[in-house]
């Protein structure tokens, strides 16, 4: 279990390196800030491909060989994105780097495989609080490394960590048996069919993509509005991430709380953390206080969350956890990225409390289905 935490640390870390280095891109290839933002946009781009179309060969094949399959590519797209020669090249390779970086959501269902029943909570509380760690480490270090070495460095650095990794999973980590037989085609059709059957999958996937558009937008928008109501610049704003990264104080207390009690009521606490953020975020054009309020209860109520409602999901197939994981990782990242788009829409056109009044509305339709499903929990 230690190996398999610090494993979804450095798949974490590896696509959001990027995130504080966007401008040094700019600078080195002599491009506007929108075109080296096409880094980033295809390498989170490349995740959600590799997480909807190889996640799922975990059930398919052995999860140790899929993850080692993952990581030989990896590897050598990062020193790919370090050589770099234009920028077309560097996101090239982000994409393949985004689309092998999800290894860690394979090591998710495995780690959820591998639990007692009895402990699966705070395992999962732990890989997560890891998870969490991964982005927060991963913005940090390719800030401060660009700053200091150059960004190609961050790019050998993160590659020398994984092939090190990468050793210490071929010589540890268990081989387990294949879930199904099922061809490729079948299997990522048979998406489909999990979440039109499945009940549990279907509603805790709803619910996490309703408050991934609350986060997703507020972490749009924080910046222009710190900027426009209060002054504040890019590395002033930053600092938001630490409040902001609260939440990975919850994670264990949240898993252990889980094994005790089951998820409806970590679930339900986490969806009313995040609405009563984004009231608390009402104020947060006038005080910079609510601004940070908001931040840390924000981020406490979507870790608990997703740590419920992943270990929920995991239970359920244990034939298809890689799938499920899919579905669900799916609808994570589809929920930030509508909300993206639509909190920036709304700032641009009606102001900052138009972005907290649709995020007050996406909390409360997911809160009204976590109430629907209180019989069943």
């Amino acid at each position: 279990m230690p190996l398999l935490a610090v494993a979804v640390f450095a798949g974490a870390s590896t696509i959001h390196y990027q995130t504080p280095m966007l401008a040094a891109f700019a600078a080195e290839f002599h491009a506007d800030p929108a075109s080296a933002g096409w880094v980033a946009t295809l390498t989170f781009g490349g995740f959600l491909a590799g997480t909807i179309f190889l996640v799922p060969l975990g059930d398919r094949f052995d999860k140790r060989r899929v993850i080692l399959s993952l990581l030989a590519v990896l590897i050598p797209s990062l020193l790919a994105m370090a050589a770099a020669p234009t920028l077309a090249t560097l996101a090239a390779a982000g994409l393949v780097v985004g689309a092998t970086a999800c290894f860690a959501q394979v090591i998710i269902p495995l780690a959820a495989e591998l639990a007692a029943p009895e402990r699966r909570g705070r395992v999962m509380g732990t890989i997560f609080a890891c998870l969490f760690l991964g982005i927060l480490f991963g913005r940090m270090a390719g800030g401060l490394t660009a700053a200091t070495l150059g960004w190609r460095w961050t790019y050998v650095g993160a590659a020398v960590l994984l092939s090190a990794l990468a050793v210490a999973l071929a010589l540890w980590l268990p081989s387990t048996p294949a879930r199904t037989r099922l061809g490729y085609a079948a299997l990522i059709g048979s998406l489909v069919r999990f979440l039109r059957d499945n009940a549990t999958l279907r509603r805790a996937s709803a619910i996490q993509f309703l408050l991934g558009i609350s986060y997703g937008g507020f972490w749009a928008t924080v910046a222009p509005m710190m900027l426009l109501f209060h002054g504040f610049g890019p590395a002033r704003t930053g600092l938001m991430g630490i409040p902001g990264a609260a939440g990975i104080l919850i994670a264990q207390p949240a898993g252990r709380w889980l094994d005790r009690r089951g998820a409806y009521g970590v679930v339900s606490v986490g969806v009313c953390l995040v609405l009563a953020a984004f009231v608390v975020f009402g104020f947060a054009q006038w005080w910079i206080a609510a601004a940070i309020a908001g931040a840390v209860l924000l981020d406490c109520g979507i870790r608990a969350t997703l740590v419920a409602n992943q270990t929920l999901i995991t239970s359920v197939a244990p034939d298809a956890r890689s799938r499920f994981n899919t579905v669900f990782g799916a609808h994570v990242w589809g929920g930030n990225a509508m909300g993206a788009f639509l909190a920036s829409t709304a700032l641009a056109h009606s102001g900052w409390i138009a972005v907290c009044v649709i995020a007050v509305s996406a909390s409360c339709l997911a809160l009204f289905l976590q109430w629907r499903s209180r019989h069943f929990s």
